[in-house]
């Protein structure tokens, strides 16, 4: 199985979709908090689904089970929590959601999780993966697409 991530910033619309198109991923899962931000551009909900589907043949789905709480994300962005913090907290909250039973491994074949850090390295779609690659007990081949 081979599950793909990216984030939309430091990324023009071109090489985006080229990305998505050259590796021939199936559907978009967006696990971001707020996919309605004016600040996503060409990755707001509504005008990605459209993207997606008219320049990639690609689905669209929104997993708010995926995303931090507003709260977490907001602490972390203020530097009130280190990385270390948000990372414990977030795996502590989808673990509590049962992720890994609500979410198909199905799902992510050719999938590509999407938020909005450019680099998976501080971002919870890496974590997200490594979390579900642990209690699936698979081999999920990740592809972090930047």
């Amino acid at each position: 199985m081979k599950t793909y991530t990216i984030g939309f910033t430091q990324k023009g619309a071109n090489k985006f979709f080229t990305l998505i198109k050259d590796n021939n991923i199936s559907k978009i899962i967006d696990i971001r908090l707020n996919n309605l931000s004016q600040l996503a551009g060409f990755a707001k909900r509504d005008d990605l689904k459209f993207f997606l589907s008219e320049l990639c043949n690609a689905d669209y789905i929104h997993l708010e089970d995926l995303a931090p709480t507003k709260d977490m994300l907001s602490d972390y962005k203020k530097k009130i929590i280190t990385w270390d913090a948000y990372e414990d907290k977030f795996l502590n909250l989808i673990a509590k959601r049962n992720v890994e039973r609500t979410v198909s491994q199905s799902m992510l074949d050719h999938a590509c999780l999407l938020c909005s850090e450019h680099k998976p390295h501080h971002c919870h779609r890496r974590l997200v993966v490594e979390y579900l690659n642990k209690h699936w007990n698979t081999d999920i081949e990740v592809v972090h697409l930047t």
